[in-house]
């Protein structure tokens, strides 16, 4: 019997890819997305689909459910659905940043209570969390994402240790930026995304920087696309003794670099930048 994935977050973005990737090496995927109707495509490419908020824990229960009823067991769970809002700490709102925690840190944490205990009964399995370099180095505008990346890292780490016993794997992917590839039917529903808060005014700098830095092309440049995470999430699942972290892209490689300068460094080299902005 083939191998199956559950994926979470595969409207678009890297759980699209993902489901791409994994169908490509002939496993049975199940791609999942708030609507179903977003991953109909996907449906029609041979992959099996349901609707999953991963907000929802009764939701998240009955999926993997059906899926162990239909398929008899899940060899890889990728966590992919996430949401991002840019802006400064004050600026993000408490309901946004909330709605970030639930979907990034709280969504993973109830697929993997789901989840687990089939895993367990079979002493096999993997776990995909798509974090980011944001789970490791929280950048100014970044403070809310950077905060359940951060809280996701930890979760993993503690998971890895707990779940080897058992003999399932524990794997973070780490991106840099991600180049987001729209859909014109679904558009950017893998992330849940807003990008213009309700602005104090105090921090126009860091508004300026993000829009500068997209209008010359900086963040294409330094981002990776969805195909890239997307494979190294499938080699990850295919491996028999994965890496506990796998950074994707050379951006991710040299950000990630920056965490081993002293923090009153980074900090002052990033207030220069600031006071070039303004």
């Amino acid at each position: 019997m083939g191998k199956t994935v559950l994926i979470t977050g595969a409207a678009s973005g890297i759980g699209r890819a993902a489901a791409e990737a994994f169908l490509d090496d002939d496993w049975t995927v199940w791609a999942t997305a708030r609507e179903e109707a977003d991953v109909a495509a996907l449906a029609d490419d041979g992959c099996e689909t349901a609707e999953l908020d991963v907000t929802n824990a009764r939701e998240c229960t009955r999926v993997v459910e059906d899926v162990v009823a239909d398929a008899g067991r899940i060899d890889c769970l990728v966590n992919a659905a996430r949401s991002a809002h840019f802006g400064a700490v004050e600026d993000v709102s408490t309901a946004d940043f909330e709605k970030g925690l639930d979907v990034n840190l709280l969504g993973p944490h109830r697929m993997v209570r789901a989840v687990l205990p089939h895993m367990r009964a079979r002493e096999n399995g993997t776990i995909v969390n798509v974090s980011s370099v944001a789970g490791r180095l929280a950048m100014p505008g970044q403070g809310g994402f950077a905060a359940s990346k951060f809280g996701l890292e930890g979760l993993s780490d503690a998971l890895r240790v707990e779940a080897a016993e058992f003999d399932v794997d524990v794997v973070l992917v780490e991106p840099g930026p991600v180049r987001r590839r729209t859909n014109s039917a679904v558009g950017d529903k893998e992330t849940e995304r807003d990008d213009d808060p309700e602005h104090t005014g105090a921090y126009d700098w860091l508004y300026r920087a993000q829009e500068d830095s997209r209008l010359a092309g900086v963040q294409d440049a330094l981002s990776v696309t969805p195909g890239a995470v997307a494979l190294t999430i499938r080699d990850a699942a295919n491996a028999s003794d994965p890496e506990p972290r796998y950074p994707v892209g050379e951006s991710a490689k040299y950000l990630l670099l920056a965490r081993h300068l002293p923090t009153r460094l980074r900090d002052a080299g990033l207030s220069l930048v600031r006071r070039l902005i303004e």
